[in-house]
């Protein structure tokens, strides 16, 4: 695929460039709690608006049902990158309308606007092929060149991921190219030994690349709400713990593949278990109990790896090559539950490994944590986009970038 700088060299002074970013930040009372992701297609916006470009800012936030939602707007983020770019950021209130043609038509050589919610409009996500390319059409009517940096939504099908580079001269941005980077080193030039840790809640999402690294990873760590359908498929108790019931035999294939490839598959050995939920707004104490991972109470839920397993996880992290982890240990969000997710990223930060981050939790977690970002090898911005990479699917956005 051709990259920014190649467009750079070739010259942007006065093109109206469109950038589908991921600007799909996590906000809480309209406020954003986390802003790693506008953070990351930063270089790319600040090199095109450096070289005179028009540049035209889009993404998706949330999942509005095709229709405008102020729960859902991307103003908030528009300020942001205010902030960040430290320069005005024009907003327009609509994707393709009067509002998104003025702004676009108002902005001078490195000037930037943000126009409003892409999934505002039903075709961004339509599954129809025509619905989705009339709005690819009406988009590139607003630009003259396409920069895809947006990798939390490449393994999407939409129309600003898949339909709309097919109508633009297009490009990779710094962090689509980086991410790619990134991945290959998981699949194509592995360090050995190399560890991926998983975690998270649903075992469910990642049943397709635990398949896939039972041929390549040396050690796989299981956390989060997803071991406890492990636990129960070796038939231990797990209470009232997270558990899909539905998963347990594809889950016992797992564990016995695992053996029979030599992959070393490691659960945990103890767990933070309380019969209730923490509050996570006023994260009031939950004053949980330590067990054995094979004695939880039938009226309790695990809630978090418990501190022999912590040793045990960073034991196995030590001599790793390669790193790969993604999904949280636990509740992070939570004070007395956040220990587990904490000794996994000091262990990936201890070691010599080139360590990847997976996205989504586990880079909320990180920040939120107090970890330095830049200790780690990578970050992802894209949690689901990596795990399909790793699954070996074709991702729409990436595969519609290389043609």
């Amino acid at each position: 695929m051709k990259t920014i700088d190649e467009l750079l060299a070739e010259g942007v002074e006065g093109k109206r460039v469109f950038v589908r970013a991921d600007l799909n930040v996590p906000l809480a009372d309209g406020k954003i709690t986390d802003d790693g992701r506008i953070r990351a297609v930063l270089p790319t916006v600040k090199a095109l608006a450096d070289g005179g470009a028009k540049v035209i800012v889009a993404s998706h936030l949330g999942r509005p049902k095709g229709a405008p939602d102020p729960a859902f707007s991307l103003l908030p983020a528009a300020e942001r990158l205010a902030e960040l770019l430290g320069k005005p950021v024009a907003f327009a209130q609509d994707t393709v309308g009067p509002a998104a043609h003025e702004a676009v038509d108002g902005l001078e050589p490195g000037q930037v606007a943000v126009i409003e919610n892409l999934r505002f409009n039903a075709g961004e996500t339509s599954k129809d092929d025509t619905e989705r390319g009339e709005f690819a059409d009406q988009l590139a009517a607003l630009a003259d060149v396409y920069v895809g940096d947006g990798f939390g939504a490449v393994h999407r099908k939409h129309a600003s991921v898949y339909d709309l580079p097919a109508r633009l001269p297009h490009y990779a941005g710094y962090l689509i190219a980086t991410e790619v980077g990134v991945l290959k080193r998981l699949t194509d030039e592995v360090k050995r030994p190399y560890v991926v840790a998983l975690g998270g809640a649903k075992v469910s999402d990642k049943l397709a690349v635990i398949d896939q690294l039972l041929g390549k990873a040396d050690r796989l760590l299981i956390g989060g709400g997803m071991a406890y359908t492990f636990l129960k498929a070796q038939g231990h108790e797990v209470g009232i713990s997270l558990l899909q019931e539905d998963q347990i035999p594809a889950v016992k294939e797992y564990i016995k593949r695992a053996e029979d490839s030599g992959v070393e598959l490691v659960l945990p050995v103890d767990v933070l278990v309380s019969p209730d939920f923490p509050d996570l707004k006023t994260k009031a104490p939950a004053n949980p109990t330590t067990v054995a991972a094979d004695a939880i109470p039938a009226d309790q839920e695990g809630l978090d790896i418990g501190p022999e397993t912590r040793k045990l996880y960073a034991s196995k992290l030590a001599d790793a090559g390669t790193v790969f982890w993604n999904g949280p240990m636990g509740v992070f969000e939570h004070p007395d539950y956040a220990e587990g997710t904490k000794a996994v990223a000091q262990a990936l930060l201890d070691s010599a490994a080139f360590t990847v981050v997976g996205g989504g939790d586990s880079a909320a977690a990180v920040r939120l944590l107090g970890f330095d970002e830049n200790a780690f090898g990578h970050i992802s911005t894209g949690g689901g986009a990596s795990l399909e990479y790793l699954e070996g699917k074709t991702l729409p956005g990436l595969a519609a970038l290389e043609d």
